[in-house]
């Protein structure tokens, strides 16, 4: 199975007043974590919001970028606008968010797993505590539909269309972080720094 990954790295990080992707947590940038767990599937990552600050690491480290000039509208036209960058023969492609970054290059490969042993499966998230998390994998048959989603339209409403074909992979808290105000910043370095002496 051929895989990708869209990193969605276009938002403005208003709440946190300083671009959330360029925040170093340990010995590297939010957008390098990133980057490195995804080596080495093929990555796209969609800027929008001072697209020069973004563009130049991505880059550097093996990734495609591409521009989302909607960015405003929201992060479907930034998933959109990955979706649209992809290589016709890629199976399936991981939706990355900004703040999800202290995923492990295992996860991927099991979340992979469970969609590859069941050709029925479109959707694979990992979960923490009962509650779905990121990143998400997605099927080639999904493409389209998100493609044509309408205004007022949402990812979820995909996602949610599709439960019965949904599965899900247990993971650990940094599928759940959240990383918008400078308060999350000072919790996740903190978490940080008890996974690495850990």
């Amino acid at each position: 199975m051929r895989l990708a990954a869209v990193v969605l790295a276009a938002g403005m990080s208003s709440r946190m007043g300083a671009n959330k992707l360029l925040l170093k947590v340990g010995d590297r940038r939010v957008i390098e974590h990133i980057l490195f767990s995804l080596k080495p599937i093929e990555t796209t990552v969609v800027t929008g919001h001072r697209p020069e600050e973004i563009r130049d690491i991505a880059e550097s480290l093996g990734a495609e970028t591409v521009h989302n000039p909607d960015y405003e509208e929201g992060m479907t036209t930034s998933f959109q606008a990955g979706l649209r960058t992809l290589d016709p023969e890629v199976d399936a492609v991981f939706m990355v968010l900004s703040d999800t970054f202290g995923f492990s290059t295992e996860l991927l490969e099991w979340m992979a797993d469970k969609m590859e042993d069941d050709p029925e499966t479109l959707i694979v998230s990992p979960v923490y505590q009962w509650k779905r998390g990121h990143p998400v994998l997605f099927r080639r048959p999904l493409f389209e539909e998100f493609l044509g989603l309408e205004a007022g339209e949402t990812m979820r409403d995909v996602v949610n269309r599709h439960e019965d074909r949904h599965k899900y992979v247990e993971s650990d808290i940094w599928c759940r972080i959240d990383l918008d105000t400078p308060e999350d910043y000072e919790r996740v370095k903190a978490l940080w720094s008890e996974r690495q002496v850990s």
